[in-house]
C-alpha cells in the first residue's frame, strides 16, 4: 500500500471518528462481532470461560433478558451460535437498555450490562468497537 493511501485512510478515520454519526444497532453489531470473535461464524464459539456463546458472545442472562423483552424472537439459548439470531438478541437487548443512547453507550451496555455505560471498565471495549466502526465506514465509502 502506498504511503499516501495510508495517510488518506488515517485522515479519513480521524475525521470520521470524531463525528457524531448515530449508528444503527445492526451497524454496531457488525463492529461488536469483530471485537467479540474476530468476525468468526463457527458453530461452537465459546468464550468468557464457557459463560458466553456465539459470534457476539452472548451470556444466558442477556439472551433471557432480550427474549423476555421481545417475545417475538423465540428460540433457545443455543441458537445464539448463529450470527443472524445473535443479531436479534443484540438488537432487542439494546432496544431495552440502550434506547436513545449514543453508540458508545450502547457498546458499553452490551459489554457491561444495563448500566455498563457507567462503568470505567467498558471504556477499552468501546475503543475497540469504535475502531471497527471506522474501518467499516471507510470500506463502505471507498
Amino acid at each position: 500500500m502506498k504511503k499516501t493511501t495510508v495517510v488518506l485512510i488515517c485522515c479519513s478515520i480521524l475525521i470520521y471518528g470524531f463525528s457524531n454519526k448515530n449508528y444503527s444497532n445492526l451497524e454496531l453489531a457488525k463492529a461488536v462481532h469483530q471485537v467479540e470473535s474476530s468476525g468468526r461464524t463457527d458453530k461452537n464459539i465459546i468464550g468468557d470461560n464457557g459463560k458466553a456463546i456465539g459470534p457476539l458472545q452472548i451470556h444466558y442472562s442477556n439472551w433471557k433478558d432480550a427474549t423476555d423483552f421481545d417475545k417475538t424472537i423465540g428460540g433457545k439459548y443455543l441458537d445464539c451460535h448463529k450470527l443472524e439470531y445473535s443479531k436479534l438478541i443484540f438488537d432487542a437487548y439494546l432496544r431495552r437498555y440502550g434506547k436513545g443512547k449514543s453508540p458508545e453507550d450502547k457498546a458499553r451496555i452490551w459489554n457491561g450490562g444495563p448500566k455498563g455505560n457507567q462503568k470505567s471498565l467498558t471504556l477499552a471495549y468501546w475503543k475497540k468497537v469504535k475502531a471497527n466502526l471506522w474501518v467499516f465506514y471507510y470500506l463502505k465509502n471507498i
